[in-house]
Parts: structure tokens; C-alpha cells; sequence
């Protein structure tokens, strides 16, 4: 399975997150399998910002991941996301999760995503998606979740469906 992260905490946080969904289809070049419902949280790593919302999709593509990963950030920038300051707000991010079970370490690429077993604001709403699967390396998402060192604030704002049927038509 391939997940991606999604987050924003600048401008209208949930269209944000609908449009950058959309943007992904376009060209057929990923579909859309489902969403989590969408969670607002903490900022973690620079504290000073607004909270963020924050969701993980299913996708499939046959876009190989350094393919995928250049995709969305070609709708980031498309979005206007601007990168000033590391983990500091943004209009939009899009993060590659995991891709199957591969391991990848490139000068563009790392996955699974290095830092997605430290982030609650990535385990609730992938708990919430995809089960307890076990994440590349064979950690369960619960345990993982269990043992993660960040404690803040993940809170459902809204149910699955809030990105709207149009994100799943082709």
C-alpha cells in the first residue's frame, strides 16, 4: 500500500487539503482510495505557529516513488507552498509515508518516511486508515503509536468524507 501525510495550518487548512487531493489526480497519475477523517493537532518541531489538520490517504499509482514523490511536490509548489522555515507553517505538505514495503534512501527520497513513527499527527489518522498493519520493518501502526515519543494533541474534527466524493470520481 501506498500512504501519504497531508498537512496545513495556513489560509482555509481544509481546502487546502481538498484542493492538494485533486491536484493529485490530475492526468489519472494517482487515485485516490480512501481518506482519514481529518485531525487537528500540535505543531511539533516549531511550536509558534498555528495547529495544523492534518490526514492520511490510500493511493494507487504506477508512478514509481521517486516519480511520486516529485509529483507532490509539484503540486505543493502549484499550491504555493513556499519552504522558509524547516517544520514552520505551510499552506500545504505532502509527505510520501510508505510505498509499499520498499526501502529507498536517495538524495530526494527516503522511505519509509523517516520520521512518520515519531509523529502522532501521522500513526492516529494511519491507525485510522489502514488498521494495525505492519509498517515497513514489520512494526505494527498500534505499537508504534504505543511507543511514540510525541505526546501532543491529536484531536478528529471531522469524520472520513469531509474531502467530498469528487476526490474518488475520475
Amino acid at each position: 500500500m501506498i500512504f501519504l501525510g497531508f498537512g496545513s495550518n495556513l489560509g482555509n487548512r481544509e481546502e487546502n487539503m481538498r484542493t492538494a487531493l485533486r491536484l493529485l489526480k490530475i492526468e489519472n497519475k494517482v487515485q485516490i482510495q480512501k481518506v482519514s477523517s481529518l485531525y487537528e493537532t500540535e505543531p511539533v518541531g516549531f511550536a509558534d505557529q498555528n495547529p495544523f489538520l492534518n490526514a492520511v490517504a490510500i493511493i494507487t499509482t504506477d508512478l514509481a516513488p521517486e516519480e511520486l514523490i516529485i509529483h507532490c511536490l509539484s503540486v505543493e509548489r502549484q499550491m504555493g507552498r513556499v519552504r522558509e522555515t524547516r517544520w514552520g507553517p505551510r499552506n500545504i505538505d505532502i509527505d510520501l509515508l510508505c510505498y509499499d514495503n520498499l526501502f529507498v534512501q536517495t538524495e530526494l527520497l527516503t522511505l519509509p518516511h523517516p520520521r512518520m513513527k515519531e509523529r502522532r499527527f501521522v500513526l492516529v489518522p494511519l491507525l485510522e486508515v489502514a488498521g494495525d498493519i505492519a509498517l515497513p520493518g514489520d512494526i505494527l501502526v498500534r505499537k508504534a503509536l504505543a511507543d511514540c515519543p510525541d505526546h501532543s494533541s491529536v484531536v478528529q474534527i471531522k469524520p472520513t468524507g469531509w474531502e467530498g466524493q469528487e476526490i474518488y470520481d475520475n
